[in-house]
């Protein structure tokens, strides 16, 4: 294949695979592996409950047994074993079913939950070893957030495919899975660049649900994930992409985005990435809360309100200032996000979440002094709550020009409160916590790690699993089936 933008992402993860990963990019990848394990094993748990039918997750779980075929990966926590792309689906749906992924800013998109997915299917078909696991995973990380940059318009302040409409997170993450499956299937260079053409025609995903409802976005990185697996197998077994399926006319960029993108982030650096600077990936997030990303600075000034001695019985009203491009996620349609309909919808509620964070009997992850916002504030029962319905109504969402200024490369809010008696309670935060300026800990990734895994596996078995993949840097031949084998429920 000729020397288009493909090869160039192609020759950068084949050389990741030949020359390794820097220390510092490895245990990132370790600790994102761990970070999404928690996340799909929590969305086993009964705090995922649907008001009306079955979950995503256990739909997805039953169509990917009920097709057959020959067992050869995982399925998180039901221990299922299934054809590498179906396990890819069903534990790429897990991923991304609470929301509470990571994300890499400014691009605004969750990269883990759709490549890791693919990268454990495919490690654990070919039987991979933790360090072959690990540099697939950062390398289809990386490629997708390239992608994801690529669509950044820095005067929108905003990626291109979420002002469209589109799930860049689905689209993006589908090239990255390809490249992470690939390395682990043995795709050479110019595989991987044929895997990348193949898998420019099947990303896709619509965002309309994080505004009025649905459950369907939480198949995107399932169905990424599964996409990827096939794009490698279709690469391996002779199928080929077109050179230039990026930056040509009909490319995957133009298609997606029209003349709205660059070329420099998807490149730039990627010949000298022992560098840990240049590594995109590495500058993904992780959340504290189990709800969209946006709603999170909203969340924190709520929380610092009530750690100086707010109660929610003396909100009057309260003004939520986020960006505006986060405002048409958390904010409208108005009706809608004062009401949510499911618990998965008062995820994008910034009144909701605002609400619940003044009435949470949660703490922070981690056991950090002082309350937070956990799986219980999306429960049934929470979501109908009369009080926390009747607070979020007295909570109205609008643009803050400081807030605009400073999306996306941080989430940040501004709220004000009025009081019954006449007083007025304002704060702000500049960034998210989680975020670049303040970074969970060590101990709080392995805290939300526990508060998801242990409900269903137990707290010594969630123990296991943080040390098999503490160890995965230098585990053998095998070691992701028998990491994965520990999360079975049954």
């Amino acid at each position: 294949m000729s020397e288009g933008h493909a090869a160039r992402l192609a020759a950068f993860a084949a050389n990741c695979r030949a020359d390794g990963i820097p220390r510092e990019i490895a245990a990132d990848a370790a600790a994102r592996t761990l970070d999404c394990l928690g996340n799909s094993l929590g969305a086993l748990g009964a705090h995922t409950g649907e008001v009306v039918g079955p979950s995503p997750q256990a739909a997805a779980l039953a169509m990917a047994g009920a097709a057959g075929g020959t067992g050869e990966a995982t399925a998180v926590g039901s221990g299922t074993m299934l054809p590498a792309d179906r396990a890819a689906l069903v534990n790429g749906t897990l991923a991304h079913a609470l929301d509470f992924d990571d994300t890499h800013l400014p691009s605004v998109l969750h990269p883990t939950a759709a490549v890791l997915p693919a990268a454990l299917a495919a490690a654990e078909a070919t039987k991979a070893g933790g360090a072959e696991l690990l540099t697939a995973l950062a390398a289809g990380g990386e490629v997708c957030c390239r992608l994801g940059m690529a669509s950044y318009d820095p005067e929108l302040r905003n990626s291109v495919f979420f002002d469209k409409g589109l799930h860049a997170t689905s689209i993006c993450g589908t090239v990255g899975a390809a490249v992470a499956a690939g390395l682990l299937y043995g795709l050479s260079a110019d595989g991987l660049a044929h895997a990348i053409g193949i898998a420019c025609s099947m990303g896709a995903g619509v965002i309309e649900a994080n505004r009025t409802g649905g459950s369907v976005k939480r198949l995107h990185c399932g169905w990424a994930a599964h996409s990827g697996v096939c794009a490698a197998q279709f690469a391996a077994g002779g199928v080929t992409g077109p050179p230039t399926v990026l930056e040509g006319r009909f490319g995957f960029l133009t298609a997606f985005l029209g003349e709205r993108w660059t070329a420099e982030p998807l490149l730039a650096g990627l010949e000298d990435m022992g560098t840990p600077g240049n590594w995109q990936y590495a500058r993904t997030v992780f959340k504290p809360y189990p709800s969209n990303h946006f709603t999170h600075p909203g969340i924190d000034c709520a929380l610092a309100l009530r750690r100086a001695g707010l109660r929610a019985e003396e909100v009057r009203s309260a003004q939520l200032g986020v960006a505006a491009a986060p405002r048409r996620t958390i904010g409208e349609p108005h009706a809608e996000k004062v009401r949510p309909r499911t618990p998965y919808h008062a995820k994008f509620s910034g009144p909701y979440t605002v609400a619940a964070a003044l009435m949470s009997a949660a703490g922070d992850p981690g056991g950090a002094a002082g309350p937070g916002l956990g799986h219980a504030d999306f429960s049934p029962a929470a979501f109908t709550d009369p009080r926390r319905l009747a607070l979020a109504e007295r909570v109205e969402v609008v643009a803050d020009a400081q807030c605009d200024a400073e999306f996306p490369h941080a989430f940040s809010a501004v709220l004000l409160v009025r009081t019954h008696d006449g007083r007025v309670r304002r704060t702000r935060v500049a960034g998210s916590l989680g975020g670049p300026g303040a970074p969970l800990s060590r101990e709080q990734l392995a805290g939300k790690f526990r508060l998801n895994a242990a409900p269903v596996l137990g707290a010594v078995r969630a123990g296991d699993v943080v040390a098999a993949v503490e160890a995965l840097e230098t585990a053998p031949r095998g070691a992701v089936g028998e990491l994965l084998a520990l999360t079975r429920t049954g």
